[in-house]
């Protein structure tokens, strides 16, 4: 009995260090329910390693700033920490880690403040004693992590998750991130000011200062993410009129053969009836020119290039080949999807763009104006996914390595930067190789993507 009384007299009575002890099984519970809230709202792939590692890290930190710093300086350190572990744990984007802790540290901040006004309205005690008893803290705590709990489960069940941070362009990720830090600040500021002064601050002003706070850093998130669907459905747009231009010239291009059929025939019939060989040799490489075409429109479609960031990029470089008279025979045999499932699409997307743009200058320069583009897969050789480009070149003492180096470039008014770069994602990634060679004819780049 005494035993219990000794319990209860040290849960009911000021002891910070007890609740220091106490805090350190409580954070397995805390980072739990918060990890499990975060990677539901914003879509995070993860497994039972890596939220066991989370845990246990994220509690093992939590300890050692409880009993080595002041409690005022420990949240700040926690806030910049958390994002750091979020991101080598479960590998996402550096906007995914900081929305994740601003997510953590804003509902738990909100939360604490309401349950800690209920708590010294309910027991009409004061801040000072609501944080130093033991058992007071306790209560707080499990009410906060149970309302955590029961917000995860409504995400779950509304299937409730930010999709739109997967596709937002870059500048929209800086402005939402620096709006989130400058949250995250404001809100470690807030705790800091309500630790030290609750009791002479009055209620209504904190009150104000939490709601405003909270207000304003969702409308503005929001307005952010707005801007970025307009944004999305902007380059929807662009894409959906390169299509409809596609398909305009392939229904013009259908609609010429149909009306000169007639007339093809009979060309045909003319140099046969003279047996004239050379000249329906010629006549028929003319024709296969004009099938070429066709066939290559069939090939630009959102149906076979089913990637929007390929398809924009072919579309737009296939149009200002066309504009100077340069052909590009396209040819894919492969899922494109598959190739963001290998490496970032931003990357892949850029150096598509610095190839295709070198073999258009390339091709542009000679009698022969063709470029040749294939994208397939080779099952045997690791599964590698190849893109293979080749182009007509005049300069055919180019030298395939010199060409890399920064600044080295054969083009008048050119900076020579892009194959640099393309080097720089190279090295960067331990899975992708670019071989280039050189005949008579072509010049080939051959992209190689492995698993």
């Amino acid at each position: 009995m005494n035993i219990f009384q000794t319990v209860w007299s040290a849960l009911t009575t000021p002891n910070e260090m007890l609740f220091k002890f106490i805090s350190i099984p409580l954070s397995f519970l805390e980072f739990y329910v918060g990890m499990l809230f975060f990677t539901s709202i914003l879509n995070i792939e993860t497994t039972k390693k890596k939220k066991i590692i989370y845990v246990l890290v994220q509690s093992l930190i939590t300890a050692i700033t409880t009993f080595t710093l002041p409690s005022s300086h420990s949240v700040f350190v926690n806030i910049f920490l958390l994002p750091v572990l979020i991101f080598f744990i479960f590998r996402t984007s550096i906007l995914k880690c900081i929305s994740a802790t601003a997510i953590i540290f804003l509902t738990t901040s909100v939360l604490e403040f309401i349950c800690t006004s209920f708590m010294k309205y309910v027991f009409s005690i004061n801040y000072n004693l609501l944080v130093s008893i033991p058992i007071y803290r306790i209560i707080v705590l499990v009410i906060i992590y149970t309302i955590i709990y029961l917000l995860y489960r409504l995400v779950k069940y509304f299937k409730i998750n930010l999709e739109v941070f997967d596709n937002i362009t870059t500048k929209n990720k800086i402005l939402i991130i620096a709006s989130i830090v400058l949250c995250l600040i404001v809100i470690a500021s807030q705790f800091y000011l309500g630790l030290y002064y609750n009791e002479t601050m009055p209620f209504v002003i904190t009150l104000i200062a939490i709601v405003g706070l909270v207000a304003y850093s969702v409308i503005s998130i929001y307005n952010l993410i707005n801007v970025s669907k307009l944004e999305l459905t902007k380059r929807e747009l662009e894409n959906a009129n390169l299509t409809i231009h596609s398909l305009t010239i392939l229904h013009d291009t259908v609609r010429s053969f149909k009306h000169d059929f007639d007339n093809i025939v009979n060309g045909i019939g003319g140099y046969i009836v003279t047996n004239d060989m050379e000249g329906l040799k010629k006549y028929y490489n003319q024709l296969l020119e004009d099938c070429q075409k066709t066939n290559n429109l069939y090939a630009l479609s959102p149906n076979v290039i089913n990637q929007p960031a390929i398809y924009h990029m072919l579309a737009t470089k296939y149009y200002d080949a066309d504009q100077k008279n340069v052909n590009i025979s396209l040819n894919v045999f492969l899922d494109l999807n598959e190739i963001e499932r290998r490496m970032k699409i931003y990357d892949f997307t850029r150096i598509l763009g610095i190839l295709l743009d070198n073999a258009i200058d390339a091709a542009t320069e000679c009698d022969k104006k063709q470029i040749n583009v294939t994208f397939r897969k080779e099952i045997n050789k690791n599964d590698l996914i190849l893109v293979i480009i080749q182009n007509t070149y005049k300069n055919k003492d180019v030298n395939t390595e010199e060409i890399y180096q920064k600044g080295v470039t054969s083009k008048e008014n050119h900076s020579g930067l892009g194959l640099w770069k393309i080097r720089q994602i190279l090295m960067r990634n331990n899975n992708l190789n670019l071989f280039t060679t050189k005949n008579n004819e072509f010049f080939t780049q051959q992209f190689e993507i492995y698993k």
